[in-house]
């Protein structure tokens, strides 16, 4: 039995046109976009976003990618014997729990709505832009690199003037979501607009059709916008890589300070801002299991999560954004809610959709059933992955904060058609 569907606007657009975005040299142009009921600015990752430019309700029809409930608004769960009803406190307007090895999506609210992602984006931007730039390689900031960052943007404090590795330019992405890391690797990449594109292909690439990418931070810009489905597609595909596991699961690490002459190069430390990984703020400390991905914040979103763990050998992932309730902390606690769910769930209802393979992978479909059908199971093989879903690894220095076990996926998926 379906749940009853939460109140849909009929006035809305099922798939709104976008007219084509051209990003400054800059990103996002050098200052916040105006939200759309003409708030305030974006203040990106303080933990305070409120969700302004975001619609109150979503559309009566949205995409079909995955399986037809996940278009339709509102709670879908199928419920069979034994199986625990849904958490009551849920206040995410868009939320989805997908078994990260089959793909098969539990239970899903508004899956395809598309919404500002805030950084949670930046996982599309690794996954697109990491396999291209060798971990050893350096640069040395140059002003260009750093220029047009939006107000408020978060930072891990890469200073101009000062050479930093690869390696640690993601340190940067990920611990600290820094903007600032971002625009380098994506000069490094050949630039903003660039990358940009890339991350589009990407996205079109991974069946990811809600998305819209016009920064690649995640800074809040006019018609950047993303969905619970997309964001799970881009940290399912990502974490198919051994750099992206490392550093998505990675609680603390030491940053290069600034390089100044005749002195010591010193460092500092930078610690994960997914409070679900490091237990910072939260009541019951670290999630067990947990291994990443990614949170985000920004006045438009409000504040985004995708989030992977593992429980006796069955994996998760789950994607909270926006939810109502402001209270501190409060995506963590919607997503701890729903892993426990899932957990207890899984196995006890029939899936409601499926996280479709990338494009070219033997039977990929769209998903045209309730639950995609047989052959729209879900896979991350792309070029170079030999077909494999390969071991997801905690990095070792995660693993000894978190106390938990390994994170492992060993699932052969469909190969490509030749």
């Amino acid at each position: 039995m379906t749940a009853a569907p939460a109140l849909a606007d009929p006035t809305a657009s099922p798939s709104p046109s976008r007219p084509s975005v051209s990003p400054s040299p800059s990103g996002a142009g050098g200052r916040a976009a105006v939200p759309a009921n003409g708030g305030p600015g974006t203040r990106e990752d303080d933990g305070k976003g409120i969700g302004r430019g975001a619609p109150r309700r979503p559309p009566a029809r949205m995409s079909t990618v995955g399986g037809e409930l996940l278009g339709r608004p509102g709670p879908q769960v199928q419920p069979g014997p034994g199986a625990p009803p849904l958490p009551t406190e849920l206040s995410g307007r868009s939320w989805l729990v997908a078994d990260a090895e089959s793909g098969e999506i539990l239970a899903a609210n508004n899956a395809h709505w598309e919404l500002p992602p805030a950084s949670t984006l930046k996982m599309l931007f690794a996954d697109t832009v990491l396999p291209k730039l060798p971990r050893t390689k350096t640069h040395k900031v140059t002003p260009s690199d750093l220029e047009g960052m939006g107000a408020g943007s978060s930072a891990v404090g890469v200073k101009e003037g000062s050479t930093y590795s690869v390696h640690d330019l993601w340190l940067g992405v990920f611990l600290r979501s820094g903007n600032d890391a971002v625009r380098v690797l994506a000069s490094m990449n050949g630039g903003i607009p660039k990358t940009v594109k890339d991350m589009q292909a990407h996205a079109e690439e991974l069946q990811a059709l809600d998305t819209h990418v016009v920064t690649p931070d995640g800074y809040d810009a006019d018609q950047q916008v993303s969905s619970a489905y997309d964001l799970t597609l881009f940290a399912r595909s990502g974490l198919q890589k051994a750099d992206f596991r490392e550093y998505c699961s990675t609680v603390s690490a030491q940053f290069p300070g600034e390089e100044q002459p005749g002195k010591k190069r010193e460092s500092f430390a930078i610690v994960n801002t997914n409070r679900l990984l490091t237990g910072e703020g939260m009541e019951h400390g670290p999630y067990k299991g947990m291994a990443g991905v990614k949170n985000g914040s920004t006045t438009n979103a409000g504040n985004t999560f995708t989030g992977v763990a593992q429980h006796d050998g069955r994996k998760l992932l789950v994607t909270v954004m926006n939810p109502d309730i402001q209270e501190p902390h409060e995506v963590y606690k919607e997503t701890e809610r729903l892993l426990d769910w899932g957990f207890e769930a899984a196995g006890r209802v029939k899936p409601v959709g499926m996280l479709v393979p990338p494009k070219g992978v033997a039977g990929n479909g769209k998903g045209g059933g309730q639950g995609g059908g047989d052959h729209a199971q879900a896979s991350v093989a792309g070029s170079g992955s030999g077909g494999m879903w390969t071991a997801v690894g905690i990095a070792g220095g995660a693993l000894v904060a978190l106390g938990a076990g390994a994170f492992l996926v060993h699932r052969r998926w469909p190969r490509p058609k030749a």
